[in-house]
């Protein structure tokens, strides 16, 4: 049975500290994107870049959302499972553009996991060596083929504790449910034999809708699913449509309990 979440829009924090932490957020936000973004150009090459990088992004994500007012529930139970997941491939729902931050938020330490980037970011001067270096993965998506390849290929070579996360909804979700998934996710896992983890994220969009530049104080929540093991004897979209149907019910669930 599922466990009440907390209302989405209650704030974290009491007004007068929401805005000493967001005067604090004007100020310092800048320098610190600044240098999240530029120490790559400095260091990208030196023996454990990648591990030390990936720490020290985690921990600007949770300091943001600290500065944000925004809070991610996730059971300890949850952490768990993801700490000690391996040989998987992360699928997760897209709310809203806190969802990326939320999700480096919860991961623990033990969980690596990168995201496909198309490749016109990954060559951008000023992005390309920061990306690379942190190991995101390139995508031309020019040719759905080549990016199936590439992805393929990423993931095939990626240690049991790193994950690619995909979002199947290939988009951001306009509704109250989610929208439909694209294969991208079961291709890659099947043709790599690993499991897929599915990770629901809930009330992102209540605080940071499309439109919105700013978002509202509150908490965002994440649920764990079991992992998801592809039926070999079973179609891609059969795949797909199951573990659409999977996380639609968690979703459905968890956004019930959420409203009540």
């Amino acid at each position: 049975m599922s466990q009440e979440q907390p209302s989405a829009i209650v704030p974290v924090d009491a007004t007068p500290v929401r805005l000493l932490k967001r005067a604090l957020l004007s100020v310092a936000g800048p320098f610190y994107f600044l240098f999240i973004a530029f120490v790559p150009l400095l260091c990208a090459r030196r023996p454990g870049f990648r591990g030390w990088y990936w720490r020290t992004v985690k921990r600007a994500c949770t300091r943001l959302l600290n500065l944000l007012s925004i809070k991610v529930a996730i059971t300890q139970a949850e952490r768990d499972a993801l700490a000690a997941d391996e040989n998987s491939v992360i699928v997760i729902n897209h709310r809203s553009h806190l969802d990326g931050f939320t999700l480096m938020d919860a991961v623990p330490d033990q969980k690596w996991f990168t995201f496909a980037a198309k490749k016109e970011l990954c060559d951008a001067k000023l992005l390309s060596t920061g990306f690379k270096g942190a190991g995101l993965v390139e995508i031309d998506r020019r040719s759905g083929k080549v990016a199936m390849e590439t992805l393929s290929e990423a993931v095939g070579t990626m240690p049991p504790r790193r994950s690619v996360v995909l979002f199947p909804e290939g988009t951001r979700t306009k509704t109250q449910s989610l929208g439909e998934f694209k294969a991208g996710a079961v291709l890659v896992a099947r043709e790599t034999g690993r499991t897929i983890r599915p990770i629901l994220i809930l009330n992102s969009d209540r605080l940071l809708p499309k439109g919105r530049f700013f978002p509202l104080s509150g908490t965002v929540t994440l649920k764990v699913l079991p992992p998801f093991h592809c039926d070999p004897d079973a179609t891609p979209d059969e795949d797909v449509a199951r573990l659409r149907a999977q996380m639609m019910a968690v979703f459905d669930a968890e956004t019930a309990a959420t409203h009540t």
